[in-house]
């Protein structure tokens, strides 16, 4: 998953012609479809249970709509899909969910919290003692990726000036592990695992400086709809939680329910069980709506929003009109705002889940 957050222009004329749903089960002719992009990365690969589960239909049933899972080979690919109209809902890095539909005028809601990154993505070194020794040095990473956030926190944290104090030399996800490997110039850089996996082992100097367990909750994955979508048809979104809080209750349950999960993920990852159980370990998975509503409606996850948009917009993530990190409004359930109140294009919905926590889907 190449976990970019950056503006995306796209002029597109947004799908049309959405068909009302009834409050039962319709023929299946006459059935609403609704279509769900997500990419190959950990926190999203439940819903490639859910689509061999039979979780899908059989949520999609109780509201008369059915819901199709789309792998995405491409995630901005897949963002710019739910731009245009061809997504009713994407899975998304929660900071690209503001940086690029939000930030392109895409009134957009952030209806479903999976997970966050607790340790996979990694700030590593082969020389450096410490995160304060990075001053004036060169880290390579994916330009204006959550690994770019990452190291920003790390130097903030450390009492630097963010990335402005070191070098940032962009280099793409898929070079950055054998680069760091064989270039003796390459000493410092950020990036996820796998790819930090084999960093680590093959070289026999580099250590972790920080990785995202010190910033718990800032790096979150999630999925949006459009916010018009999801008032119109807010069947979409308590089917589809529906099915995950399933899902997520037998992952969580362990025994042979959780074990066929698994293997189910890791398949579709490519990869083994014990490659794909070393990035469970450094995730933390929202398993119950309650869970995913403190979250969602807690003061510190506020001001994790406060913290991405002020590096976003000193990135020039918001595009060349914003004139101030206040130009985008994000919204929250408490009806209060950080940024402009008229123009609020991102909006962090727990409804769903607390419907979900109240045994109301």
């Amino acid at each position: 998953m190449k976990r970019l957050f950056r503006v995306a222009f796209l002029l597109a004329t947004l799908c049309l012609g959405l068909f009302g749903a009834g409050t039962g089960p319709a023929p299946a002719a006459d059935k609403k479809v609704f279509r769900v992009g997500y990419v190959v990365y950990v926190g999203f690969m439940p819903m490639a249970w859910l689509k061999q589960s039979g979780l899908l239909k059989k949520w999609g049933d109780k509201y008369g709509i059915e819901i199709e899972m789309v792998q995405a080979n491409d995630y901005v690919g897949s963002i710019n899909q739910f731009i245009a109209g061809d997504l009713d809902a994407v899975g998304v890095a929660g900071m690209d969910a503001l940086t690029m539909p939000a930030a392109g005028g895409v009134d957009t809601s952030l209806f479903l919290i999976t997970d966050y990154s607790n340790g996979n993505d990694v700030l590593l070194s082969k020389s450096a003692k410490s995160v304060a020794d990075l001053a004036g040095q060169s880290v390579y990473l994916l330009q204006y990726s959550v690994s770019h956030y990452l190291l920003n926190r790390a130097l903030v944290l450390n009492g630097l000036a963010g990335v402005s104090s070191v070098k940032t030399v962009n280099i793409s996800d898929s070079e950055i592990a054998a680069a760091y490997l064989t270039q003796a110039d390459l000493q410092h850089a950020v990036s996820w695992k796998p790819m930090t996996i084999d960093m680590l082992k093959g070289s026999k100097d580099s250590h972790v400086l920080f990785d995202s367990s010190k910033i718990p909750g800032e790096i979150m994955d999630c999925f949006i709809g459009k916010t018009q979508t999801l008032k119109e048809h807010p069947e979409f979104a308590k089917a589809l939680l529906g099915a995950w809080y399933e899902a997520m209750q037998a992952f969580a349950a362990g025994g042979d329910a959780a074990a066929g999960m698994k293997a189910v993920m890791a398949s579709a990852m490519g990869t083994d069980e014990a490659g794909f159980q070393s990035q469970v370990d450094t995730t933390h998975f929202f398993m119950t709506p309650a869970d995913a509503h403190a979250f969602l409606t807690a003061d510190k996850t506020r001001q994790t929003w406060d913290y991405i948009r002020h590096f976003s917009f000193e990135q020039g993530l918001f595009g060349q009109g914003a004139a101030s990190v206040d130009s985008i409004g994000i919204g929250f359930a408490d009806g209060s705002t950080l940024g402009d109140t008229k123009n609020v294009k991102l909006r962090i919905d727990p409804s769903f889940a607390k419907l979900a926590m109240d045994g109301q889907l």
